[in-house]
C-alpha cells in the first residue's frame, strides 16, 4: 500500500544545503537531481525506502531530531537519503534529515 507524504527538511541548514546543491559543481548537481527525484517518489509513497531496524537507529538522529523511525533511500552512484516519518494528525510528513555517499553512510551506522 502507497502512503502519500509531504516532504519537509529537518531544519533550514539542511533545507538550504540541498538548495546550494543545484548550483554547485557537476557532483553536487548530480546529487540535487539524485535526492530531488528521491523526493518525488516520497510524495508518492513515504515507504519508498528501507527501513533502518530501531536498535540500529544512531544516537546522532535521536537526540538531535527525535525520531522514532528511521529509513534510507538508496541513491545512484553509492548515496543515501535518511528520512524519518512523522505522522501530524492526518499529514504524513517525509523529514529529510541527511543525504551521505556510502562511505560517510557505513561510517554513521557502524557497519
Amino acid at each position: 500500500m502507497k502512503l502519500p507524504s509531504t516532504i519537509r527538511f529537518a531544519d533550514e541548514k539542511i533545507k538550504k544545503s540541498f538548495y546550494e546543491l543545484e548550483s554547485g559543481a557537476f557532483e553536487e548537481k548530480e546529487i540535487f537531481k539524485f535526492v530531488n527525484q528521491a523526493i518525488d517518489n516520497l510524495e508518492e509513497d513515504a515507504y519508498a525506502g528501507i527501513q533502518i531496524p530501531k536498535k540500529l537507529i544512531p544516537q546522532i538522529y535521536v537526540a538531535k531530531y527525535n525520531v522514532a523511525n528511521l529509513w534510507k533511500y538508496d541513491l545512484p552512484k553509492g548515496w543515501r537519503l535518511i528520512y524519518t516519518i512523522k505522522n501530524e494528525q492526518v499529514e504524513i510528513i517525509s523529514v529529510i534529515l541527511e543525504w551521505l555517499d556510502h562511505k560517510e553512510y557505513e561510517r554513521r551506522f557502524g557497519y
